[in-house]
């Protein structure tokens, strides 16, 4: 057993069977208004893409799913590439990939943080609501010929919306039936929100759950941290420094999840403090686009970057950005080496355009070094 993984967290797992070595999902999530940052479905590696998660759909306070950008999602002038067609809009694009990528999933993404969630709580209240979800969500996957569906509110609140939201998730199964469609549902890392859902009936319904392992640390903690570690250090220096990917999956699957349906966040972006001496110290502000950095301009110019092989973390400190705590293609590494050993689903990346390119800088990219993780040669 490696150093880096402890012993099997999940109790008597002897009936449990891992995934086959080709099931592990290697997943990325594409936001629509990357196509105005000149980055094009074409412009990611499909060669070590499993699914691609396209957020996001937003739904209406009757229920209904829409497209949250009609110009980027359906009409705007896409590139393709030698054998892959351009075409209008970015959901007609990734149905051309589909073709070319005979095992590429594409999941519609609803919700998302902010205006993206707040209706779901009322949607899920009433059954009318429910069914209309339901049946608008599966309308825009025969639309566009995708293969699914990925709910991502942020977050239930309480017990009744708990409640509500596997009455949601059992609407939609019935509409999207396996294994015919794909449903999925991505779920914060924090105990505080995931202990108003029962999470094994909400696994009855999903085929994986896309665990957001990562925002540990970030503007609102007292003192500087790791914000995606693996594991938790022997001594945390504040309560939120106590969480970690091993933390969330334990807790999940005490509640009853099959390890197999549980698949670990990657943060493709960094998270910035400054004026600070580093991890376990205070700090005054931070640096970047509210406060992050794209992995891909990580680390900062002039700035040194370590990794913490003990917890699965790293960070760079100097230049513009002071102590800056992402992932790297060691931790990555590491985590897909966690996920096989524990029989998880797999990975996905939040998201797969901040990431380095996998076309040209695959000893730099996430998305890449995962896939290598996950299925080792």
């Amino acid at each position: 057993m490696s150093r880096y993984a402890p012993p099997p967290p999940f109790g008597d797992r002897s009936s449990f069977t891992a995934p086959p070595i080709n099931m592990y999902w290697n997943a990325v999530y594409y936001p629509n208004w990357r196509i105005y940052r000149d980055q094009p479905p074409v412009s990611l590696n499909f060669d070590v893409i499993s699914h691609v998660f396209y957020a996001f759909a937003w739904v209406k306070d009757d229920g209904t799913v829409y497209l949250s950008d009609e110009w980027a999602d359906a009409q705007i002038e896409v590139s393709g590439t030698a054998d892959v067609p351009a075409t209008q809009g970015c959901l007609n694009s990734f149905a051309l990939l589909k073709k070319k990528y005979t095992k590429l999933k594409v999941v519609l993404s609803v919700g998302g943080g902010g205006k993206g969630s707040e209706p779901f709580a009322q949607v899920a209240a009433h059954q009318a609501s429910r069914e209309r979800f339901a049946q608008t969500a599966l309308g825009l996957v025969q639309q566009f010929g995708i293969d699914g569906i990925d709910i991502d509110w942020e977050h239930p609140s309480d017990s009744t919306q708990g409640e509500n939201y596997v009455a949601l998730l059992s609407a939609l199964r019935q509409r999207l039936p396996s294994p015919q469609y794909t449903l999925s549902s991505a779920l914060p890392a924090g105990e505080w929100a995931l202990q108003h859902i029962n999470l094994a009936h909400a696994s009855q319904y999903l085929d994986m759950i896309n665990l957001m392992s990562y925002d540990f640390s970030g503007p609102w903690v007292p003192k500087a941290g790791h914000q995606a570690q693996l594991f938790t250090p022997q001594i945390p220096h504040c309560a939120e420094a106590a969480i970690s990917c091993h933390s969330a999956v334990s807790y999940i699957v005490r509640q009853g999840v099959p390890p197999n349906k549980i698949v670990v966040g990657v943060p493709a972006y960094g998270r910035s403090f400054t004026g600070t001496k580093g991890l376990g110290h205070s700090f005054s502000g931070h640096a970047g686009e509210e406060g992050t950095f794209e992995y891909r301009d990580l680390p900062r110019p002039g700035a040194t970057e370590y990794v913490d092989a003990q917890v699965g973390a790293a960070y760079c400190v100097g230049g513009d950005g002071g102590f800056v705590t992402y992932d790297t293609p060691q931790t990555v590494k590491m985590k897909a080496r966690y996920v096989r050993q524990n029989g998880l689903g797999g990975l996905f990346y939040w998201t797969g355009t901040g990431d380095a390119s996998a076309h040209t800088q695959k000893d730099r990219s996430l998305v890449y070094n995962g896939f290598m993780g996950l299925f080792p040669q």
